[in-house]
C-alpha cells in the first residue's frame, strides 16, 4: 500500500513527459538522431559556407532591410539563428526585439558575436529547439518570423516543420513570414556525371554507377546540359502550409528545347519574400544562375532517352520523408515522353 502513491506519481510524471514530447513534435524531441543533427551545426565550416554564399545571405539581407518599415519597433523570431546574422540584420533594420533560437552549440558563439556588435540589448538568443523553448517574459506573440530553413532540394533536413510549429504557436495574427514562399522546379538535363564509373583508371566500375543512380545527387549541374526550361511542380507557402503537406506527389510538364540525351532530372528551388504591405524580392538556386551552397539535385535515370526539340515530358515528382529518419527524404519520378511508355524510379537523400 505504501508504494501506490509512488507509482501514481511516477505514472503522472511519465504521462506528463509523454504529453510534453507529443506537444513538442518529432523535431523538438531529444535523442541520438536529434543530437547528431544539431551537433553537426556546431562546426564552423558549415556556417562559413552559408555566410559566404552571397546569393543566400545578401538575399536575406536585402529582403530584411528592404522591409525596414515592416520591422520597425516589431518583435522578430529567428528560427535556427546559427551565428546570428539574420537576427542582426533584423535589429539593424529597426526591430525592437529579436529572439534567436538554435539548439546547436553554435549559439554560444553567436552570443559573443552579438555582444561584439553592440546588439545584446536588442537580440536575445535562446538555446534549445523552437518547439520547447519559452519566449522571454512579457512576450506573448511575435510580429515577424524569419528563418533560413531550406535544405537540399528545398525540403531535406526537415527544418520547415519547426518553422511552421513556431508560426502556429508564436506568430501574431497578421504577422509576416520571411521567406513567404518557396517554389520547387524541375528541368531535363543531359548531364552525365555517372559516366566517370565506366572507366576508372582502366577498370570497369559500372556497378557503382548503378548504386549511385539510386541516390539523389547534390551537385552543380552545368547549365549547358539543360534540355528544357524549368517547370514548377510545388509551391510551399510558409504562411499557410501544414506539416502534412510536406509529403506529396505533384505533376510536372516539360518541353524539350534542345536535342540531346535525357540522363537526369534536375531539381532546384526559388525563394520569395513577399510580405503583405511590404517589398517583394527573391533569389534562385537554378543551374543557370549564380551557384549557391544548395547547388542542385540531380536524379539520374536508369534508362536515358533521346530528346528532340518540342518533345513533351509529362510526369510526377514525389517527395516523402524517410520513415526511419524524418529529416531525410525519398524522391520518386514517374514520366513519359510524348505519351509513350511510363518510366518510374526511386531515389534516396539521407
Amino acid at each position: 500500500m505504501v508504494e501506490l502513491p509512488c507509482l501514481t506519481v511516477q505514472a503522472e510524471e511519465e504521462a506528463a513527459a509523454a504529453e510534453a514530447e507529443e506537444e513538442a513534435g518529432q523535431y523538438g524531441r531529444g535523442g541520438p538522431a536529434s543530437s547528431s543533427y544539431f551537433d553537426s551545426y556546431a562546426a564552423l565550416q558549415i556556417h562559413h559556407d552559408m555566410l559566404a554564399d552571397a546569393v543566400r545571405t545578401e538575399g536575406y539581407r536585402d529582403a530584411i532591410e528592404g522591409n525596414a518599415a515592416l520591422l520597425k519597433d516589431k518583435v522578430v523570431l529567428d528560427v535556427g539563428c546559427g551565428t546570428g546574422i539574420l537576427s542582426m540584420f533584423c535589429a539593424r533594420a529597426g526591430a525592437r526585439l529579436v529572439i534567436g533560437v538554435d539548439a546547436s552549440e553554435i549559439i554560444e558563439h553567436a552570443r559573443k558575436i552579438v555582444a561584439a556588435n553592440g546588439l545584446s540589448e536588442k537580440v536575445v538568443l535562446l538555446r534549445g529547439t523552437v518547439e520547447t523553448v519559452a519566449l522571454p517574459a512579457g512576450v506573448e506573440k511575435v510580429d515577424v518570423i524569419v528563418s533560413e530553413w531550406m535544405g537540399y532540394a528545398l525540403l531535406y533536413e526537415s527544418m520547415l516543420p519547426s518553422v511552421l510549429f513556431a508560426r502556429d504557436r508564436h506568430l501574431a495574427a497578421g504577422g509576416a513570414m520571411l521567406p513567404s514562399s518557396c517554389t520547387m522546379l524541375v528541368s531535363a538535363s543531359s548531364h552525365d556525371k555517372l559516366a566517370f564509373w565506366n572507366d576508372v583508371y582502366g577498370f570497369d566500375y559500372a556497378h557503382l554507377a548503378d548504386v549511385d543512380r539510386k541516390e539523389a545527387s547534390v551537385e552543380l549541374v552545368p547549365p549547358e546540359t539543360l534540355l528544357s526550361a524549368p517547370a514548377p511542380f510545388r509551391v510551399v507557402d510558409t504562411t499557410s502550409a501544414a506539416d502534412a503537406e510536406l509529403d506529396f506527389t505533384a505533376p510536372f510538364e516539360l518541353a524539350a528545347t534542345a536535342e540531346g540525351t535525357l540522363r537526369c532530372f534536375v531539381v532546384h528551388f526559388d525563394t520569395a519574400f513577399a510580405p503583405a504591405g511590404g517589398v517583394s524580392s527573391s533569389f534562385t538556386t537554378a543551374a543557370s544562375a549564380t551557384p549557391t551552397h544548395w547547388k542542385q539535385t540531380a536524379l539520374y535515370l536508369k534508362r536515358p532517352l533521346a530528346l528532340r526539340p518540342g518533345d513533351a515530358i509529362t510526369g510526377t515528382v514525389g517527395c516523402v520523408r524517410h520513415s526511419g529518419y524524418k529529416r531525410a527524404y525519398d524522391f520518386s519520378v514517374s514520366f513519359a515522353v510524348n505519351g509513350g511508355a511510363t518510366n518510374a524510379q526511386l531515389f534516396t537523400m539521407r
